[in-house]
């Protein structure tokens, strides 16, 4: 919930993907370390800490962009 982490239904655990919130352009890195989310047409959820970081804490679901981070 503090750290900058998210869940995704397929992508391998301590994957890192930027975030991109489409709706006013902050970014952060998250690490995937659960699974889900598994309704609502979401692909990707992230962690409270994220949410601050991407300014999204008060919509709860916004636009993102995913991008994979090379190791």
């Amino acid at each position: 919930m503090r750290k900058l982490t998210a869940a995704h239904r397929s992508l391998p655990f301590g994957t890192r993907v930027r975030v991109t919130n489409l709706r006013n352009g902050r970014k952060v890195i998250v690490r995937i370390n659960d699974r889900g989310p598994f309704g609502g047409g979401r692909i990707i959820d992230v962690s409270r800490a994220a949410a601050v970081a991407l300014g999204m804490l008060s919509d709860g679901v916004v636009p993102v962009l995913l991008e994979i981070m090379r190791k």
